[in-house]
């Protein structure tokens, strides 16, 4: 099979010939049609997510079975999938609540402790290939429904952790960014009030076109005082922080209004501050969200199945272009998410 390997950090990718994988005991190998490419495996490539190299990276696709191991169930040759990022153990007590990202014996992510989809063909355990639903269909938007596993799911995670409700004002710092734009667009889903905040104006057309009632230009370090004005004083319901860094992660929690829910998705995974009488006199929230579950990642397959939302890829590349494509991400020049061909 061709594939596209990393052989350390910021090395570019190498085009190289490799075994096509066979199935063991309990595995499942998959034609890969598409595969995203976020910022998560951009990360591997800069060097700012330690892995094993030679590495294959990917992990968001759109694939089908072509072969199953001994023991599997539940799958069978032809059947469409999808793949869930994390490698867990199934057994532990947060794996059986189905609380997967939170598992005691985790072996790592999919395209970094293991081999991913920059390929041909990718063998993973049966448990990490999901079956798509119903109702989509997977070759004519194989590159869409690929990404839902990050770029909707993620955002969906979100508004159940921080029990969003209609009508409230949600802020997304980060909003022009791969998963931002797509939490602007959940939000809106959702029926609450969306302020997009970035820094980059050039991303604010786009924020709109997503749904987002209004926007904020972060970059005069203006935040909380510009989220205040837009509340008229009383602050807003939640804040989802895709940067979290320390500046973005005080504005939010500064502009919370009462019981204001503010959620950090990792980022910088900064330090910072918070006021504990406000969290205190106004029974304010701080939360964190580690990706999502098997059934969040169905359940947003399944909104797209039903044409409720639909994922903004304006990247597709053939496999071949990846290092194009990851010169875009890096330096945050896609609007939505970006795909490469690889079937």
């Amino acid at each position: 099979m061709k594939a596209m390997v990393l052989n350390g950090p910021n090395l570019p990718f190498e085009r190289v010939e490799r075994p096509d994988p066979a199935a063991g005991p309990g595995e499942a190998v998959a034609r890969v049609i598409t595969c995203g490419a976020g910022l998560t495996i951009q990360h591997v490539k800069a060097g700012r997510r330690k892995v094993q190299f030679p590495r294959i990276i990917g992990h968001e696709i759109t694939g089908e079975i072509v072969e199953v191991g001994p023991g599997v169930r539940g799958l069978k040759v032809g059947d469409p999938v999808t793949t869930y990022f994390y490698l867990n153990c199934g057994h532990c007590r947060w794996c059986l609540q189905n609380l997967e990202p939170l598992c005691e014996n985790s072996g790592g992510q999919v395209g970094l402790e293991c081999d991913g989809a920059y390929a041909e063909y990718v063998k993973l355990p049966a448990r990490n290939f999901i079956r798509l639903p119903e109702g989509l269909d997977h070759k004519k938007h194989p590159a869409e429904i690929g990404v839902v596993t990050d770029a909707l799911a993620t955002p969906y995670k979100v508004l159940r952790r921080a029990r969003v409700n209609a009508g409230e004002t949600v802020a997304v710092i980060g909003a022009g960014g791969g998963l931002g734009i797509h939490q602007v667009m959940m939000a809106k889903w959702a029926r609450t009030r969306v302020i997009a905040v970035d820094t980059r104006a050039s991303k604010f057309e786009a924020c709109r076109k997503a749904g987002a009632d209004a926007v904020v230009d972060a970059s005069g370090g203006r935040v909380a005082e510009q989220l205040l004005e837009l509340t008229q004083g009383r602050g807003v319901d939640v804040v989802i922080d895709y940067v979290s860094a320390t500046a973005t992660l005080e504005a939010g929690a500064r502009a919370l209004g009462r019981r204001g829910r503010l959620v950090t998705l990792g980022g910088s995974g900064k330090p910072f501050q918070a006021l504990a009488a406000d969290m205190l006199n106004k029974e304010q929230d701080l939360l964190g969200s580690r990706y999502v579950t098997r059934s969040e990642i169905v359940a947003s397959l399944e909104l797209v199945a039903r044409g409720e939302v639909f994922p903004l890829v304006t990247v597709l590349r053939p496999l071949e272009e990846a290092e194009a494509v990851h010169d875009l991400v890096e330096r945050g020049e896609v609007t939505g998410r970006a795909a490469l061909q690889v079937a």
